[in-house]
């Protein structure tokens, strides 16, 4: 079940939806411009130093330096991507989502939203795997963040989905309580799966990134809900 668009207006523009778009897409052109320059080895390089390396950062946390690099990487972490798919899928995610979100919030709270779901994601990959040597990199974090708040927001609201039926697709409006729903449980079995699992050295999906960006969300979107119990679809 793929996500496209939702039937849920918003009453203004989504100005920092759509600077985090630009800010990602930018930072991915840098990116690629690394790796024409430099090859391989120095966007593995680049990524190292601006991706969040666990176990970098449990020894900052450990030795009380709040403002190390490894600490600050936390941020410049969620505008780092893998590549196209990475970028594009995450990009899709934030502008359908965060929108909604955004405006509800109000622009100034979003920020400071969006940034405490990255945060949350961090810890709670950090949690489970606190020795790994592995860059985390990528908006999706802070996005499931989103998701989390869109889900405790607007439950009911419409989303048209890519559906798979086997060998065949339907474009279905969905209420966001499944879609969302549904994504969080393919987090969480997928996040039990890898316990324990060898990612190698290129790494893999950081589900339990998702699942506290995700819960982070919700939680914070409750005093919204419960202002405006009748507001929201």
């Amino acid at each position: 079940m793929i996500p496209l668009r939702d039937a849920n207006p918003t009453r203004r523009a989504p100005v920092v939806t759509l600077g985090l778009v630009i800010a990602c897409c930018a930072v991915f052109a840098v990116e690629l411009a690394i790796l024409v320059q430099g090859g391989d080895e120095a966007l593995a390089a680049f990524v190292e130093n601006h991706g969040v390396v666990p176990a970098q950062l449990a020894a900052a946390l450990a030795a009380g330096e709040w403002l190390s690099p490894p600490v600050l990487d936390v941020f410049t972490s969620m505008f780092l991507h893998a590549g196209w798919l990475h970028l594009l899928g995450n990009m899709l995610y934030l502008w359908i989502f965060g929108n909604n979100v955004e405006d509800r919030m109000g622009r100034l709270l979003f920020v400071g939203f969006y940034l405490l779901g990255g945060i949350a994601a961090v810890a709670g990959q950090l949690i489970v795997d606190p020795t790994s040597e592995i860059p985390m990199i990528g908006a999706s974090g802070a996005i499931s963040a989103a998701l989390g708040a869109y889900l405790v927001l607007f439950p009911h609201a419409r989303i048209q989905s890519l559906v798979f039926l086997g060998f065949f697709y339907q474009l279905i409006a969905v209420p966001a309580i499944l879609v969302l729903g549904f994504w969080f449980v393919l987090q969480v079995i997928d996040g039990l799966g890898s316990l324990g699992a060898a990612t190698g050295v290129e790494g893999g999906v950081a589900f339990f990134a998702h699942i506290g960006g995700f819960v982070m969300g919700a939680v914070l979107a409750l005093p919204l809900r419960m202002r405006s119990p009748g507001g929201m679809g």
